[in-house]
């Protein structure tokens, strides 16, 4: 059978005994009523003596002279009994303040202690709230910084491409290009940083059409498909251990940092860079590192993709846009995976 269990708001059974044990009235005689009992047996005895050793009256004695003589010799008892059972009465009167205050003393020790219960979940549920913010804080703020270099105005991310383009032959250094030789994709216009930051993330679902429009527009570009197949292929091989990119929360970094990491910078500072935390998902993709060929070799191969790609990304993303590239999917992937293997060290 289960055992009922107490109340912690209710208060402690042994003090509510005790406190009623102190409301009881007491059985035995106490000291006042021991001296009342002397008392009237010494005035019983000076009064016997009396009657004893005094001489009769001469004419007898009346009813007046008796019904006297009993009321001075029984008001003093009455007297006696009177002082005593006040005495006892005060006592008793001391008691119940005293169990009085001890029962309150109870109650308020069990009002603190739910009080204390109650404010400590308010107090975690305000801490979650203020996380929450500060997260939304640090979003915006990260939403009106912007590069600040030798550059007045930045195109919109809609038309500015998301990747440098290639260096362009210096005139002699190599033969000029047919115009029948040019490879299509470079006469293709650059994909936007919008859509690049929007294929990164993958679609949301079957109906996301933004989504699947900017996954097949970066497709077209060989470095960023190199990117974005290898990305894929890591995103499956964790999810087949439950490990799902939405599920993780990483520490925001800022943008100054990608960009210091994107320019080869490593060592202790980059480690903010490694924000996962979720234990469960870094112990089963270290294991996975460990045990499975396959997912090691993906792995490190996405990696390498995803660095180099980074690296072209920052010369023409604003702060925004770096921010923004960080909480897409195959970002998260890539702090994941990086931890787990040290890259940021």
């Amino acid at each position: 059978m289960s055992e009922a269990k107490p109340d912690p708001n209710q208060p402690d059974d042994a003090a509510l005994s005790g406190v009623l044990s102190r409301l009881q009235p007491e059985a035995r005689f106490g000291r006042s009523e021991g001296v009342a009992i002397a008392l009237s047996l010494l005035w019983l005895t000076l009064v016997g003596g009396f009657w004893a050793l005094m001489p009769a009256p001469e004419g007898g004695i009346t009813a007046l002279s008796a019904i006297m003589s009993l009321v001075a010799a029984v008001l003093p008892i009455v007297m006696i009994w009177v002082a005593a059972v006040t005495a006892r009465t005060a006592r008793e009167m001391r008691a119940e303040a005293q169990a009085l205050k001890s029962s309150v003393e109870a109650m308020r020790s069990a009002w603190i202690n739910q009080s204390h219960a109650r404010s400590g979940q308010i107090v975690e549920k305000k801490l979650d709230e203020i996380a929450a913010a500060a997260r939304q804080a640090e979003t915006a703020i990260v939403t009106f910084t912007s590069r600040r270099d030798s550059l007045s105005t930045q195109p919109s991310a809609d038309r500015k491409a998301a990747l440098s383009a290639p260096r362009q032959a210096a005139p002699g250094e190599d033969q000029p290009a047919l115009a029948l030789g040019t490879p299509a994709d470079a006469l293709a216009e650059p994909v936007s940083v919008a859509d690049f930051i929007r294929a990164l993330n993958f679609p949301d679902n079957a109906e996301d059409r933004e989504g699947f429009r900017a996954l097949r527009r970066a497709l077209e570009d060989r470095t960023m498909a190199k990117l974005i197949r290898a990305a894929q292929d890591v995103l499956n091989l964790l999810a087949q251990d439950g490990i799902y990119m939405d599920d993780l929360r990483p520490d925001r970094a800022r943008p100054e940092l990608w960009r210091r990491f994107a320019r080869g910078e490593r060592g202790r500072e980059m480690a903010a860079l490694a924000g996962v935390r979720d234990r469960s998902s870094l112990a089963l993709t270290a294991g996975r590192m460990r045990n499975d060929t396959i997912f090691r070799d993906a792995a490190h191969h996405f990696l390498r993709q995803f660095d180099r790609t980074l690296t072209e990304f920052e010369k023409n993303a604003s702060d925004q846009e770096v921010a923004e590239m960080a909480e897409t999917r195959t970002t998260r992937a890539f702090m994941l995976l990086g931890r787990v293997t040290g890259t940021f060290d």
